[in-house]
């Protein structure tokens, strides 16, 4: 009986979390190109499970009925968002049409610095709006419904579906340099990279 009420809303939260999180999108994305690059791997996949850890947590603690109880937040973050993920989106086919790479350069175009990769991640991850919807208000919502005695379990099995997902998708793209020591890979990359930035720019507007 003990282990249902403390295994349970672990599993809950381990599922819930697995099952947003693996949706393609800036984030993975840009993590997945980063991995493909050999650059960085740990530092992102480490930060970005970071960041996931504390905005489930909030999620799971209330913040996100505060966060949408207040429209112009909302419309700031709305528009703020629309206007990084559409120039996210021409970065993206500019490098398609006007830039080849291979994983075999000696300086892959596009290739950042550790300084430089950090504070992209943060961009990816505070300005996708997909990561609030996600962590604060689907991810807290459902974590929040649970007794208290439960919510730690739940933020646990959460926090280990995203970690374990980023490393995943970190290291596992690592799998799939054969395919990008060719330039037309990378082109096809960051051609999807580039519509699914715009359509979900596209998305934001229509909601």
């Amino acid at each position: 009986m003990m282990t249902d009420l403390f295994l349970f809303p672990f599993i809950k939260g381990f599922t819930t979390t697995a099952g947003l999180i693996v949706a393609i999108g800036i984030q993975n994305a840009f993590i997945l190109r980063q991995g493909l690059l050999k650059s960085h791997s740990f530092v992102v996949a480490l930060l970005a499970s970071a960041i996931d850890s504390v905005m489930i947590f909030l999620g799971v603690s209330g913040v996100g009925v505060i966060i949408a109880s207040h429209p112009y937040w909302l419309v700031a973050a709305k528009y703020g968002s629309m206007l990084f993920l559409f120039l996210y989106g021409c970065r993206c086919f500019y490098f398609a049409v006007f830039k080849s790479n291979t994983i075999n350069d000696k300086e892959v175009v596009g290739k950042r610095s550790l300084k430089s990769t950090i504070i992209t991640l943060m961009a990816v991850s505070f300005l996708n709006p997909h990561m609030y919807v996600d962590t604060l208000l689907l991810i807290g919502t459902i974590g929040g419904q649970l007794p208290d005695a439960q919510k730690l379990y739940y933020v646990g099995g959460a926090i280990l579906a995203s970690t374990i997902w980023f490393f995943l998708l970190s290291y596992g793209a690592r799998l799939l340099i054969p395919i990008f020591q060719k330039p037309l890979s990378w082109k096809i990359l960051d051609t999807i990279i580039g519509m699914v930035m715009w359509f979900m720019v596209f998305s934001i507007w229509c909601s």
